[in-house]
């Protein structure tokens, strides 16, 4: 009797909500209660949305993008705030693929003019050995080259502040204080290429990171420091000119016990 009567109500909430516009008798196929564990009398709910890949918001890049709208259930909408005293949570699972992009998309927001988006995403790459969530906001040309990506601010709101961060390149407006070391970039021949590979910057991201490599140095102001390492030296960028930056070994009475 509790089941049925809490499936009752479930049903003309969204009964209710659908036919502000037009009278729309959904089936109960749409809503499930399901028992929390055997013997406990408890249930959870979950909704569905059907499939069908004639709907007309599948035409739109913004929606099908990395789905087969053959098997991907058309997006259900709450046209209000959603409100939770626990929290929200994106789950994978064996057969996550067209239940997430690609599988791997756990966020979108999207801007005012409905293209710019805010993404993130888990485990598409797999870098230094380790797998990687990436967040970033992706702006209105759709592929992987540099303008493709706009900033994201972290710290907060304000023009000029914060640390700011696009697909390239970081700026930070605040200090940087380290717990840690510091390492340059060692950056030699081998890194470097003059002429952007052509095609997707994603599908020769190795070739791809030597250009971006040979433009910031190319681009460099004043202050740009990084390790030449065929030369095994520090170059410093001073009155538009790259200079040797002098060094010397350490007093005899200086010794690491990490060397």
């Amino acid at each position: 009797m509790k089941k049925a009567l809490t499936l009752l109500i479930i049903t003309l909430f969204f009964n209710t909500a659908y036919s502000q516009n037009k009278d729309v008798q959904l089936p109960d196929s749409h809503f499930k209660l399901i028992e929390g564990s055997k013997a406990s009398n408890k249930y959870r709910t979950e909704i569905y949305s059907d499939v069908d890949s004639t709907w007309e918001k599948w035409k739109y890049r913004g929606y099908n993008y990395g789905f087969d709208t053959r098997l991907t259930p058309m997006y259900s909408t709450v046209n209000g705030i959603i409100s939770t005293p626990y929290m929200i949570q994106v789950r994978g699972n064996q057969n996550e693929k067209n239940k997430k992009r690609w599988g791997y998309h756990v966020l979108e927001g999207y801007a005012q003019d409905d293209k710019s988006r805010i993404t993130m995403l888990v485990n598409k790459h797999i870098e230094e050995e380790k797998p990687v969530a990436e967040l970033y906001y992706f702006g209105t040309v759709y592929n992987h080259s540099e303008p493709a990506y706009n900033w994201f601010r972290i710290g907060s709101d304000v023009r000029q502040h914060s640390f700011m961060f696009s697909r390239d390149r970081a700026l930070f407006y605040g200090s940087l204080e380290l717990s840690n070391t510091l390492t340059l970039g060692r950056i030699g021949k081998d890194n470097t290429r003059k002429d952007a590979p052509e095609g997707d910057d994603e599908t020769n991201h190795k070739e791809s990171a030597k250009h971006v490599n040979y433009k910031a140095l190319k681009e460099a102001k004043d202050g740009t420091i990084f390790y030449d390492k065929d030369n095994n030296i520090v170059v410093i960028k001073i009155n538009g000119e790259w200079q040797k930056l002098a060094t010397e070994p350490l007093p005899a009475n200086v010794k690491y016990n990490f060397e």
